[in-house]
């Protein structure tokens, strides 16, 4: 990793950098995994937009995220934030 990690002012993001291997492997900077709850074996969604980079997303998070969405698509008549 180069440099030092770097926590947002609202303690929700953490920036630091990270270099691409000879095989395009990363590794994760530790202070993300920690601050993701992430271990070895964990799988990680790859998000890649041409314009917007790369996100990695935790897998888990991301499908309690997506049932979220799909229920409220069976729930039409509920109003939103109830």
């Amino acid at each position: 990793m180069g440099g030092k990690m770097i926590e947002g002012p609202d303690g929700r993001y953490i920036v630091g950098t990270v270099k691409i291997g000879e095989k395009g492997q990363i590794v994760i900077p530790k202070d993300a995994r920690d601050l993701l709850d992430l271990e070895p074996g964990d799988t990680l969604l790859v998000l890649v937009d041409r314009e917007q980079g790369i996100a990695l997303v935790d897998n888990e998070r991301f499908r309690l995220f997506a049932q979220g969405v799909l229920a409220a698509q069976e729930e039409p008549d509920r109003e939103p934030g109830r």
